[in-house]
């Protein structure tokens, strides 16, 4: 049996990924400061099962608390924690990407190099930017519009600092907009379903046109387990579902699964936003045998089922 640390574990990915370890027969320490970036409750919610399988929680804040005795009892680290969001990284409110990003990843990074522990970590296809080539491959010259995506990229410098240096055994993965159940409510899926399920109008940013590449959660957690388990050291693998879509292409699809027709209000486009994200996944499909199994209908439906299920609807 392995020990596992997952951090950020009340997250969205996190404990969809802390389930699927437990259910592998693997022990899982699970950290999560909650900070208020959406609801505690929410997050709460993402753990029941978790817990009701044995994970074993921390509450703790991963740029404050020694990280040592909790990487010294695992067989790998699996670092999801991140403060997330293109929008909000702007501003006064950088700070606390830059503590909850970059800090936080320093220190899982130096814990893990001093123990000899893999790390896994979240990086994002937000460093990638308005590039010229798509599908975008992982040796693409990294452009990103928005602090958000200068913090993840840094993140990845740290990984190849510390693996040069220190000996670190780390993969970075590069998620292309994850979704399905439990997905952060500011996320686009879940606020287009929300409104067509209670009947509110739905704000578009921009012309509706810009697209994503999208990968379900399960997919995301199946490459994250494959590169822990067989990725080569200092790895980087970009993850992407395998389907492009525009916003105004899911409106239509969500509109189809719950028959009902959303009200649009159009609005000046996000600063920091992306046109366009593909990911070419050839690397880790040839490497890990890993690719995506969920069509996007059928993830979107399985979103929607879940959304209907929840008691603040």
């Amino acid at each position: 049996m392995r020990r596992f640390l997952v951090t950020g574990v009340a997250g969205f990915i996190g404990s969809h990924l802390a389930e699927t370890l437990l259910r592998n027969g693997d022990e899982v320490v699970g950290v999560d400061s909650f900070t208020d970036y959406y609801p505690r409750q929410v997050k709460q919610r993402n753990l029941e099962a978790a817990l009701e399988a044995g994970l074993e929680l921390i509450e703790a804040d991963l740029s404050k608390t020694e990280l040592a005795p909790l990487v010294l009892r695992s067989d790998g680290v699996f670092h999801l924690a991140a403060q997330p969001g293109v929008r909000g990284s702007w501003g006064d409110t950088f700070e606390i990407y830059v503590r909850d990003n970059e800090l936080a990843t320093q220190r899982v990074f130096e814990a893990a190099a001093r123990a000899g522990v893999r790390v896994v970590f979240a990086s994002s296809s937000s460093i990638y930017g308005n590039i010229d080539t798509y599908p975008t491959r992982e040796n693409a010259v990294a452009h990103p519009v928005s602090p958000y995506g200068v913090t993840k990229l840094a993140c990845e410098k740290l990984a190849e600092a510390y693996a040069a240096s220190r000996s670190l055994d780390v993969v970075a993965l590069r998620y292309f907009t994850v979704y399905g159940p439990r997905q952060r409510p500011d996320m686009a899926f879940s606020r287009v379903l929300r409104a067509l399920l209670e009947g509110r109008p739905f704000t578009i940013l921009g012309d509706g046109e810009q697209s994503r590449d999208f990968t379900f959660v399960q997919d995301a957690v199946a490459a994250t387990v494959a590169a822990m388990n067989d990725a080569a050291a200092s790895r980087v693998y970009n993850v992407g579902g395998g389907e492009e879509a525009s916003l105004r292409q899911v409106i239509v699809l969500a509109e189809r699964l719950t028959g009902r027709r959303l009200e649009l209000c159009i609005k000046s486009p996000a600063i920091g936003d992306v046109r366009r994200t593909v990911a070419d996944t050839s690397l880790i499909r040839s490497e890990l045998r890993w690719q995506p199994q969920t069509p996007l209908e059928d993830g979107i439906e399985r979103q929607r089922r879940w959304l209907e299920t929840q008691a603040n609807l």
